[in-house]
């Protein structure tokens, strides 16, 4: 169980990623791309490129949870820009 009041910071990983990536794929470009630690206990979110569904890395001290959400109705705006990530 994810202990909400305990999560550590939130980045939002910019641009589109292939949302077919899985938790190896996805802690690799936190740490190549942007240079954090994915065992850090922050969360990082991806988009994919239709704008409608994200995924949540979150390292919780004995392994990787990997959280996925489709909206049904609407879309997520999010920023352009990939060479970036942003904190919440």
């Amino acid at each position: 169980m994810i202990n909400l009041a305990e999560l550590g910071r939130v980045f939002i990983v910019c641009g589109k990623t292939d949302m077919r990536r899985g938790i190896d794929s996805l802690a690799y470009i936190v740490k190549k791309s942007f240079n954090l630690d994915p065992f850090s206990g922050c969360i990082f979110l991806f988009c994919g490129s239709r704008r409608d569904r994200f995924k949540a890395l979150y390292w919780d001290g004995q392994g990787f949870w990997l959280l996925y959400k489709r909206f049904e109705n609407g879309k997520l705006a999010w920023p352009n820009n990939e060479d970036e990530v942003r904190e919440l």
